[in-house]
Formats: C-alpha cells, structure tokens, sequence
C-alpha cells in the first residue's frame, strides 16, 4: 500500500490537549501525548512543531457541540483556537464532532481494568485517538473507488 499524508487528531481541553497521529497508511489513530496547557501561543506553537515532526498534512480537532448539535461556549473556544491553530501551522484543519468522546473514552478505559482515578491524562489521548479514528473511517467510507471497465476477476 501507498503510504498517505498523516493527520494530527486533537482533543482539546481547558487544562489539557490530548494527541493522536495517524499511521503511515491512513487507517489507524495512535495516541502520542498529552499536552499540558501553559498559555494559547505556546499551546499552537507546540502543535505545530507536533504535526511537522510527525509530517502530518493535516489537523483534526474535536469540536465538542451539544448533545442536541447547537455550539456551545466551549464549540465557541475550540472553533477559534481551531482557527488559530490552521494559521500557526500553515495546515488546513477540520472540525470534527465529538459528541460523546470523553465518555466512550472513560468507558474503554474501564473495560481495560483502569479505575477512574488512574484515567488522568490518557483519557484526553484515548479521546484523541477515537476523534481522529472516526474522521479516518469516515474518509475512506467517502472516498471513491478505483474505477473499473469491464467485469472484475
């Protein structure tokens, strides 16, 4: 298989800013860190030195909107640092409902034997990875098939 341009996939939080990267073919979500947040400038300047070091073409973040689909504060504060984080790193960026993230994150953090005082940060990078994974399924579904003529073998 031909490998394809990387994403950077983010969970973007008030104190912290879980991170994933997709593998070298597009098909996969892997957790990286989680970043502890100092101030907005330092935050961008991090993610950006983040998707060059992993060659990343791309940025996914999680746009955490109401159960009912309206944009909240928080939808508010992630589109605009959404926005600043596209000019910092020169990268397109894509918002990408996360709805329900952090809690099927906690949930398979429980499956996997973690109590919820142990969760901390992997919660945010097990948040980021599912963001990113689902972006990554939905593009393939999306995608076009190669075009045949004729009967296939």
């Amino acid at each position: 298989m031909e490998e394809v341009p990387r994403i950077l996939g983010l969970d973007v939080g008030n104190r912290r800013i879980g991170v994933a990267v997709s593998d070298a073919l597009g098909l996969t979500a892997q957790p990286v860190l989680t970043l502890e947040r100092k101030n907005p400038r330092a935050d961008l300047r991090s993610l950006a030195r983040l998707a060059r070091k992993y060659g990343c073409q791309e940025i996914v973040v999680g746009h955490p909107l109401h159960l009912s689909g309206e944009r909240g504060r928080q939808a508010e504060k992630v589109q605009k640092f959404a926005q600043a984080l596209a000019e910092v790193a020169a990268l397109p960026v894509h918002l990408w409902d996360e709805r329900l993230t952090t809690a099927e994150a906690h949930r398979i953090l429980y499956e996997a034997g973690r109590h919820r005082a142990e969760h901390g940060r992997v919660v945010d990078q097990v948040a980021a990875v599912l963001v990113l994974q689902e972006f990554l399924e939905t593009r393939r579904q999306d995608a076009p098939g190669p075009e045949t003529s004729g009967p296939s073998l």
